[in-house]
């Protein structure tokens, strides 16, 4: 940031005698071992070679430890960084020198289920998929699902605004977020929304702390949605000849009036990655694989209708009614959740989640192609084809970084970022800005509101102590 974009005042950070003074007062919530810190100083994208080292960590437990640690932090100009589990993939939750981790991990509890006003109450360290898990037996499911449901939190889904592979029909965290609590910056306690369906008493607070990335309070506990959990469901996989032919059949399903509730697409090369990694057979069977889920009383019938449509131009069909055989069908959801590849020590990448009107998936994709050859780096897509949100990733081999293969990645990025925009899309769609996309913001906003957004963050938090130096410029 360029010293004109950043907030008047700058957190001075923990010295040893603030920091003598959090340990007396936190007590055994506290840790400043070294390992700990290490741990509590990045998320899975950036690593701790990347990023500052934080001077504390404290796991709190109760809302009153929330309000303990920010009132000190608030007294003595210290920068706190709160944290879920740690899988953001933009360096929102890296750490800052001299900052506290505020952890939320161990403030887990599902504090109420109410079926019939289709509502749970949590604290921000609830897994995900574990609320899913106590929904189902009332016969409810918590919507959005990312694909770390099995690890990330709520809070951390909050903070984010996540989203996942059911978005197609029940849309991003943001559209299951009823009400807050929220710690602000000096430690006071507010609530936001109402637990209705309804409601516009004053501004919408609750959106705007969804999605704000910690830069504006501690969220303590969350009312969200839950929504009704469906005995049948039936999954649809239709390979195609090419990315292009699967994702005109994704506007054919939209032009038949059908709403399925899962709607993906994964390129050759995805299916490629996917084959090698978990010995499956994927891109033996086409080069485009379009995954769609129906649920509900029609789903059936939905499913009917969707393979009427992609009859005309699939090159192979698999239908699976998955409440009499779940088998194949949860697999392939399965991999797809593990589309964006596992890690390895044999190549470089560098991906982003991008989203463009799903009108433009088509041409978007050409561009990423003709992106990849630009620059002599490898390439796949995948993509939450029901909302337009792709996540397009470039590589090469590890033994071509030394010799000007990171500086060509970082163009492809670059350059693929911009051309979402220039199709009228946005620059990340459900990981978040954090620190590491900073550097694309004013490409997609304006001078004008990123001074508005700069004004928010001073009300809430006047001395800049919130997860300093991310989400906004």
């Amino acid at each position: 940031m360029t010293t004109d974009q950043q907030t008047d005042t700058q957190p001075r950070g923990l010295n040893e005698e603030t920091l003598a003074q959090l340990a007396e007062l936190t007590g055994e919530r506290f840790s400043g071992e070294a390992e700990i810190l290490r741990q509590h100083s990045c998320d899975e994208l950036v690593t701790t070679e990347d990023s500052e080292t934080v001077a504390a960590v404290v796991y709190a437990e109760t809302v009153d430890d929330v309000q303990q640690v920010m009132r000190f932090a608030y007294e003595h100009d210290i920068p706190v960084i709160t944290r879920g589990a740690g899988t953001g993939v933009s360096g929102g939750a890296h750490g800052i020198t001299g900052a506290i981790a505020l952890s939320l991990e161990r403030m887990n509890r599902i504090i109420s289920i109410n079926p019939d006003d289709e509502m749970a109450v949590v604290e921000p360290g609830v897994i995900n998929a574990q609320l899913n898990d106590a929904a189902a037996e009332h016969g409810f499911m918590y919507a959005p699902d990312p694909a770390s449901y099995q690890r990330s939190t709520i809070g951390g889904n909050i903070a984010t605004n996540a989203g996942g592979l059911r978005c197609a029909k029940y849309g991003v965290t943001r559209d299951s977020v009823r009400a807050l609590d929220v710690v602000l910056a000096d430690g006071t306690l507010i609530s936001t929304g109402s637990p209705t369906f309804k409601g516009v008493a004053g501004y919408d607070l609750t959106s705007l702390f969804v999605g704000s990335e910690g830069t504006l309070g501690v969220v303590v506990s969350a009312t969200v949605r839950l929504r009704y959990l469906s005995e049948t469901i039936h999954t649809v996989a239709a390979f195609f000849e090419d990315f292009v032919t699967a994702s005109e059949a994704v506007l054919a399903i939209g032009r038949g009036r059908v709403q399925p509730s899962i709607l993906e697409i994964m390129d050759l090369g995805t299916m490629a990655a996917l084959d090698e990694a978990h010995g499956s057979d994927l891109s033996a069977r086409g080069k485009a694989l379009l995954l769609i889920q129906t649920d509900g009383f029609g789903a059936d019938r939905e499913a009917e209708a969707i393979t009427a449509i992609l009859q005309e131009s699939a090159t192979e069909i698999i239908s699976t009614l998955t409440a009499s055989d779940p088998s194949e069908a949860l697999a392939l959801v399965d991999l797809r959740r593990h589309s964006r590849g596992d890690n390895t020590e044999t190549v470089v990448r560098v991906g982003e989640d991008v989203a463009v009107p799903k009108s433009q998936l088509v041409n978007y994709v050409h561009r990423i192609y003709e992106i990849a050859d630009k620059y002599n780096v490898l390439t796949k897509v995948v993509a939450h084809a029901g909302d337009g949100n792709l996540h397009p990733t470039f590589w090469i081999d590890a033994d071509d970084y030394a010799t000007g293969g990171m500086s060509r990645l970082d163009q492809a990025l670059d350059e693929s970022i911009r051309a979402a925009l220039d199709f009228n899309g946005t620059i990340t769609a459900e990981h978040g800005i954090g620190s590491y996309k900073l550097r694309w913001l004013g490409w997609e906003q304006s001078p004008e509101v990123q001074k508005l957004q700069r004004q928010i963050k001073e009300v809430f938090d006047p001395k800049n102590i919130l997860n300093p130096g991310r989400a906004i410029l």
